[in-house]
């Protein structure tokens, strides 16, 4: 598969770095934002076309997939654009900032003959999926609880600032929450969708969600706890979970979040057992590892004419963000239909 990138901040760097280690697929061409990231971007990858007009990038014959890694509000648009031009597309998430955009890419993909992959690159990560595995094997019984919680620096502003203006980033549930909500719902797969979500809220600037915190209900009587503060340092990730046979706890924790030196462990205990037993991982863990094997996995899943996370499960995903940031605004449970 030949791959175009579009957007080459930060996270688009990581991105064009982890295609280019692809054995089976090309990075041929890269759209930047300005002349600047251009320029970075033919020093970094001179084999490449570099251009600042993302639709060179969609219109190109020469391309079968198009890799979109811009501020939230640009997704669908791009998205839509690339599978009306007869493109796959990789897209990071979320899939949209609101429902309306959410629909539109949604019937676009239907539409077209062409797959969208999302990218929820923590369903990679040896960590986070040991405890899925763990949960199916029923390790620790039927799942009752789970708490996701992170304690982090602020966020970064993005180039010009998209990230704090609501227009451009639509939530910050979107941004980071939204992670660990899709943890959630995949680790109590089993259990159902939920079926009600309370949550609360410090506002910061321009009234995003610099606190947040959400209690999900299933119908089976579990509930989740996903909980986030922007208003600390470093970057501390805990997920603990209880079920009626036994418990994990999983860490991970690093100066920032895309180092590759972090702290991590996952712990078990099984009923029955002496002491807790610290599971032993054959691979790093963290987002810029993480973010290459998700690309390698959707990437030939695409080339077979799959997608890895389709539209249709993130247009839920992002419903369920959306509802827990209105339960925050509106100071009251939201039920989930």
């Amino acid at each position: 598969m030949r791959v175009g990138l579009i957007g080459y901040g930060a996270w688009g760097r990581i991105h064009a770095t982890s295609i280019k280690s692809l054995a089976n697929h090309e990075l041929v061409a890269i759209a930047c934002k300005s002349q600047d990231t251009a320029r970075q971007a033919l020093k970094d990858h001179p084999q490449c076309r570099i251009t600042t007009n993302h639709l060179e990038i969609i219109a190109s014959n020469d391309i079968d997939v198009v890799d979109i890694v811009v501020p939230n509000h640009l997704h669908v648009p791009f998205a839509v654009a690339a599978l009306e031009a007869g493109k796959h597309v990789l897209l990071e998430k979320p899939m949209a900032p609101d429902s309306a955009a959410a629909d539109r890419l949604v019937a676009a993909a239907q539409k077209s003959d062409k797959s969208v992959s999302l990218i929820h690159e923590l369903r990679c990560s040896e960590q986070w999926s040991w405890l899925k595995s763990a949960i199916d094997r029923g390790d620790i019984g039927s799942p009752r609880y789970i708490l996701l919680n992170l304690f982090r620096f602020p966020y970064r502003t993005g180039k010009d600032g998209w990230r704090y203006r609501p227009e451009n980033v639509g939530s910050w549930v979107l941004e980071e929450p939204i992670h660990f909500i899709d943890l959630m719902l995949w680790y109590f797969e089993k259990t159902g969708a939920p079926t009600a979500v309370t949550a609360f809220t410090n506002p910061g600037e321009k009234n995003l969600s610099q606190d947040f915190t959400a209690v999900f209900e299933f119908p089976s009587g579990a509930y989740g706890v996903i909980s986030q503060t922007l208003s600390a340092f470093e970057h501390h990730q805990v997920i603990e979970i209880s079920g009626s046979e036994g418990a994990i706890r999983s860490i991970w924790s690093g100066a920032m979040d895309r180092t590759d030196k972090p702290i991590f462990s996952v712990t078990a205990q099984s009923r029955g057992d002496d002491a807790p037993v610290q599971i032993r991982l054959e691979h790093p863990s963290g987002e810029i590892f993480e973010i290459q094997e998700y690309i390698r996995v959707a990437m030939d899943g695409l080339a077979q004419g799959r997608s890895l996370y389709t539209v249709e499960k993130a247009r839920k995903l992002v419903e369920f963000c959306l509802a827990a940031e209105q339960s925050a605004r509106e100071h009251r449970r939201i039920e989930l239909t």
